[in-house]
């Protein structure tokens, strides 16, 4: 079992990363795989909707971080997205990222559970986690929640620290997560997955 872990920071070792950290460290203990991707700074493109991936089966803008993400992410049982909150909402390295990576995979990511962590010095971490978590319900994922939402507060990693309160609605997350990973796994052997309709899509070519 593995988790696809995406810090959306540009720094490395700062409050999102030890937000995430928190998490990680449950999963482990709880015989969960991580693996982590800093990408603030490092996304160079946002999604245009050419739909090139179509033909070509990955994203037109050949980069390694979204094409090698997006083969991480068909391994994966479950994919963690921290954000910090620059300005009222989730990093444009982020949003970029998950854009391009859920809009240029093809494969079936049903019952891959998802969730978001944002941290914020005061506010916007709200809007934050909603903009990620609109990512998993459009892709069928169950979304994991916590003892509160799932954010930590602090303008540095040592102030999150004294975010007792955020640091510990991180490692219930991480037991959720585990729990849905594992429950899911399960399920799907016992049962599969839930049968998908695909046979309409609503476009109003009639101008209705």
């Amino acid at each position: 079992m593995k988790v696809l872990v995406l810090n959306g920071s540009a720094k490395a070792k700062g409050c999102t990363a030890r937000a995430l950290e928190e998490v990680c460290n449950i999963l482990h203990a709880e015989g969960i795989e991580t693996e982590t991707y800093v990408l603030g700074g490092k996304v160079k493109h946002d999604c245009v909707g050419c739909n090139s991936c179509e033909k070509l089966g990955r994203c037109v803008y050949n980069d390694d971080v979204i094409n090698e993400l997006g083969e991480k992410f068909r391994d994966a049982d479950g994919l963690l997205v921290g954000t910090p909150v620059y300005y009222a909402h989730a990093s444009g390295s982020i949003m970029s990222a998950l854009d391009r990576l859920f809009y240029s995979t093809s494969y079936d990511k049903s019952m891959k559970v998802g969730a978001a962590v944002v941290s914020s010095r005061r506010g916007g971490s709200t809007s934050a986690f909603d903009d990620i978590n609109k990512h998993f319900t459009i892709a069928s994922m169950p979304i994991v929640s916590s003892t509160y939402w799932n954010e930590v507060h602090g303008f540095t990693a040592e102030d999150v620290e004294k975010d007792l309160e955020g640091l510990q609605t991180m490692r219930n997350l991480g037991r959720n997560m585990a729990f849905l990973i594992k429950a899911i796994r399960d399920a799907k052997e016992k049962y599969g997955l839930p049968e998908k309709e695909r046979e309409y899509f609503t476009s109003f070519p009639d101008g209705l």
